[in-house]
């Protein structure tokens, strides 16, 4: 099926946003499938424990490079073509990891697998473009929830299905699964006309435009630092968790661990909720009650050092609290420049996945020197810094309005409230 649909024809029907939203959390599940069976990798590859854990920092460090170099070009290429061939090479690269014969293959595939895998960060802007204005918070949300329970979920899966076949059939039925998905995202998705958002430059030039992005609206720095932020106290959390799961009081197993995953999807349920909220205009309250939540979350995960019941409520709360700050954050930038939102994309997702790499970096130093009080101060503090971000950024907003907004002849600039 081809089709090219006009601007004023598009539309998502709720089967196409279904197909999306189980799209990007499949695509962003393939680089979260090796944390729980570094073991089973490790001895199996001969190779030590440093060494197998080089998988992770292989995956963080692909996705990063594959956010810079290759999600701008859906501002320049035809973006339903450009997502059905990322699937696909992602589904090849998953199969070269499911055959690897010794650790370098492997390490080679997941940084591969995982650069390529930004094909989910180009179906948002794709879903956010489908969508009728009044209604994008709703659709982004809807496929951010399929993109988070794709990352809290993957860890769970994997560790189930390598308890069937070994670690080497996750990485099988993950291939089969984004083959899949190639295949319907290019039966299913459509041609998109009329856009232009490239103007003709080259791919250097688009890699430029994408850095300028930062210069020409205020609020995409605003933004990204809040999400960052957000989602390195998200990774702090999660970082520690099984830190203190394994120790006592708790002394949970890892396949037990792996379905705490289960926990924090309830939180990342509500990013739809979230992005109604935006819809009626309440995009502002959306991000500034995440903040505040965001930091109230701690207090009750600090009592969850010895109680699950403050535990399991401080992980929703911040899963919830961290879905509200992205969703709305996502939904003031998408509005934006609609002829950049790849770029815009890429520049605010870059940030978002530093955020999240040196939270997990600082939760693993500060464990050893200061226990799980230690990763609490440290969690309250990151999420502190969200709500100073957002009253500043309200308050610069305030001052700017109606100021003419400077501008340039790559990068016109453009504010939104």
């Amino acid at each position: 099926m081809t089709t090219t649909i006009s601007r004023s024809d598009r539309g998502l029907s709720r089967g196409l946003l279904l197909l999306m939203s189980v799209a990007t959390g499949l695509a962003v599940a393939g680089n979260y499938f090796a944390q729980p069976l570094l073991d089973l990798i490790g001895r199996e590859m001969g190779i030590g424990p440093s060494s197998a854990a080089l998988l992770v920092t292989a995956a963080q460090g692909g996705y990063a490079l594959g956010l810079i170099l290759l999600v701008p070009l859906g501002d320049l290429l035809e973006r339903r073509r450009l997502a059905v061939s990322l699937y696909a090479v992602t589904a090849v690269f998953l199969l070269v990891s499911a055959t690897a014969s010794n650790g370098t293959v492997l390490l080679v595939s997941t940084a591969l697998t995982a650069l390529t895998s930004v094909g989910a960060q180009v179906v948002v802007p794709f879903a956010a473009t489908l969508a009728d204005p009044a209604e994008r918070g709703r659709v982004v949300g809807t496929v951010m929830t399929g993109l988070m329970l794709g990352l809290l979920l993957a860890r769970t899966a994997s560790g189930a299905l390598s308890e069937l076949g070994g670690w080497r059939t996750v990485y099988w039925v993950a291939a089969a699964l984004m083959a899949l998905m190639a295949v319907l995202l290019r039966t299913y998705l459509p041609r998109l006309g009329g856009d232009g958002g490239g103007g003709g430059r080259s791919y250097l030039g688009l890699l430029r435009s994408t850095v300028a992005m930062f210069r020409y609206e205020p609020l995409l720095r605003w933004r990204a630092g809040i999400a960052a932020l957000s989602l390195a106290s998200f990774s702090v959390l999660w970082t520690a968790l099984t830190l203190l799961l394994v120790g006592s009081p708790y002394g949970w197993s890892e396949s037990a661990i792996g379905l705490f995953g289960l926990v924090g999807a309830v939180g990342a349920l509500t990013a739809m909720v979230a992005g109604r909220l935006a819809d009626r205009g309440y995009v502002q309250v959306v991000t500034g009650a995440g903040t505040v939540l965001l930091v109230a979350s701690w207090a009750a995960i600090a009592a969850g050092a010895s109680t699950l019941i403050w535990l399991l409520v401080g992980v929703i709360v911040l899963d919830l609290a961290h879905q509200a700050v992205l969703n709305s954050s996502q939904n003031v930038l998408y509005a934006l420049r609609p002829e950049a939102r790849n770029r815009i994309n890429s520049a605010f997702m870059t940030c978002l996945f530093v955020g999240g790499a040196v939270g997990s970096a600082l939760a693993a130093v500060v464990w050893v020197y200061g226990g799980w009080t230690g990763v609490c101060v440290l969690g309250a503090t990151l999420s502190a810094g969200t709500v100073v971000l957002w009253v500043l950024e309200r308050i610069t907003v305030g001052r700017t309005a109606g100021k003419p907004a400077k501008t340039s002849d790559a990068t016109p600039a453009t504010s939104a409230n």
